[in-house]
């Protein structure tokens, strides 16, 4: 992982359009079903939008039916943390990038094989890159 990155929130206001700064840098969640990649099909790579880290691969993205894109690992664990939620009356296990703490979404136990986890990401946190 690269060193961490810290800006103000005025910087990262100025870097994300609203949508996605909410997410990342508020905690929001997106609509399901109705965001940029929970069905998206296309080869490559998800990073984060915020700094660029490299967070889920196509190759380990399944449909879980919950209307945001999941992934049963990350490209490299260094890339992301977890961190104890308890908003919302709810326990969760927060995704974040390790890099610059963007808020991704939420990690579950009830993934497929091989790790058994469904990260639950929202889309605007998220910049896919194409294989070529």
């Amino acid at each position: 992982m690269n060193d961490k990155i810290e800006k103000d929130e005025a910087a990262w206001r100025d870097k994300l359009d609203d949508l996605q700064f909410e997410v990342t840098r508020k905690g929001a969640t997106e609509r399901a079903f109705m965001n940029k990649y929970w069905d998206h099909k296309e080869t490559g790579d998800y990073h984060c939008i915020c700094c660029g880290t490299p967070l889920f691969s196509s190759e380990t993205k399944f449909d879980s039916g919950s209307g945001w894109p999941s992934y049963y690992e990350p490209i490299e664990d260094g890339n992301i943390s977890i961190r104890r939620d308890l908003s919302h009356g709810m326990v969760r296990d927060e995704v974040l990038c390790a890099r610059c703490d963007a808020h991704l979404g939420h990690v579950f136990p009830d993934g497929p094989a091989p790790t058994g986890l469904r990260y639950c990401i929202n889309s605007a946190s998220l910049d896919f890159k194409k294989t070529k």
